[in-house]
């Protein structure tokens, strides 16, 4: 889905991708906020929605005695999610405009489901969580703002809903507004925009809404077509981990490839090759078969190197400040399995493009997930592994 900005050869061809760069997005919210139905009417209302599937869904919808179309029935495919009426595993949609490119994800809104909201905000640039207008935030929209600041999400969307139903009042929404603002603040969430909608109705949330002119902020859709995404690659030292060794039965062409996880890597660049620490200097830069003199993250590349080194899966060349090497990574992590987390468990740790095996060490303390209290004392968990090349956190 995200090739052809990957593989962009050129900075004219960057800067032309970027008119249709691709943001990362996952809704959050409690039971019956009506995050389905917003995924929903996001995809209906710019138009991406196959027939048949819209066809399907209106089917559904008179089945069930619904005069409207019940856009929840567009994302929550599982047969106990339409008999239960709620989300239960992360759906995956993808969307696009003029503007930008969309991959979004719905994660339920259940207490019981809340560790899919980490699966699903993972990777996420944007979280939009969700509060009812009639309830305001309660303890699930904090339980999900703080997994998003937990997880580091940069942008997070307070979507107002509902309005309609609170006869598209101000002061309900400011109040909202405020509440969540201020305890965003507490967990170190950077920016946090507000906005009001009917999800159900369609207000603000493609088309600006007449029903609250007191508002006069971007809708959803325009917000997410303009937030900024992505960091400058030029401000971070080039890290590029092998993912797979190229060579033609000839033996004239030995490539490395894989993704450039971060920085700006140039043909004629003096690199490190990790863990061995050997070096060797970028002899020539492959991107689709083609030729090029430079490439910046998250580009998918092969790389040739003027010296033939043992360099296999896993490696990682660096160019720039070396990583610091060390055994022991100190982190905060999400655990997601029922059984808890104790010290001595082994577990798996995703190195470069190896899997690891690695043994939790220590756990000085755990958050609180619903009152952010810190139970126990220390900085962070450790991990102890055998690798050597991991960049310290």
């Amino acid at each position: 889905m995200s090739t052809d900005l990957h593989h962009v050869a050129t900075p004219a061809g960057r800067d032309a991708a970027a008119a249709t760069s691709l943001l990362r997005f996952a809704t959050a919210g409690s039971v019956d906020d009506g995050k389905s139905t917003l995924v929903g009417r996001l995809l209906h209302d710019t138009k991406s929605v196959l027939a048949d599937q819209l066809e399907a869904v209106e089917h559904a919808s008179l089945r069930r005695g619904q005069d409207t179309l019940d856009l929840a029935l567009l994302t929550d495919g599982l047969r106990a999610e339409r008999e239960q009426g709620i989300t239960i595993d992360v759906a995956f949609r993808y969307f696009a405009t003029p503007g930008r490119r969309f991959i979004l994800a719905d994660t339920p809104g259940h207490v019981q489901y809340t560790r899919n909201m980490v699966t699903g905000a993972s990777t996420a640039e944007l979280a939009v969580v969700l509060v009812d207008a009639r309830n305001g935030v309660v303890e699930q929209t904090r339980r999900h703002a703080a997994v998003a600041a937990l997880l580091r999400v940069p942008h997070v969307v307070l979507a107002g809903n509902k309005m309609d139903l609170v006869d598209y009042a101000e002061p309900v929404f400011a109040a909202i507004a405020e509440e969540f603002s201020a305890y965003s603040a507490t967990l170190g969430v950077p920016n946090v925009t507000a906005i009001p909608i009917s999800a159900l109705a369609g207000d603000n949330v493609v088309e600006p809404s007449a029903n609250m002119d007191w508002y006069g902020g971007p809708t959803l859709l325009q917000h997410l077509e303009t937030v900024p995404v992505g960091s400058d690659p030029s401000a971070e030292p080039a890290r590029f981990p092998v993912q797979c060794v190229i060579r033609l039965q000839s033996g004239e062409y030995r490539g490395y490839a894989g993704q450039l996880a971060s920085g700006v890597l140039r043909t004629g660049d003096t690199v490190t090759v990790l863990p061995s620490e050997l070096t060797s200097t970028v002899a020539g830069i492959d991107v689709l078969g083609e030729q090029t003199d430079i490439a910046w993250a998250p580009q998918s590349i092969t790389v040739r190197l003027t010296d033939d080194i043992d360099i296999s899966r896993g490696a990682l060349l660096a160019a720039g400040p070396l990583p610091t090497l060390t055994k022991d990574v100190r982190a905060t992590v999400c655990h997601l399995h029922e059984r808890p987390l104790r010290p001595g468990d082994r577990v798996l740790l995703k190195h470069t493009t190896r899997t690891v095996r690695a043994l939790v060490k220590e756990i000085p303390y755990r958050v609180d997930i619903d009152t952010l209290e810190k139970r126990g004392t220390g900085e962070l968990a450790v991990l102890i592994t055998s690798v050597v090349n991991a960049d310290r956190a």
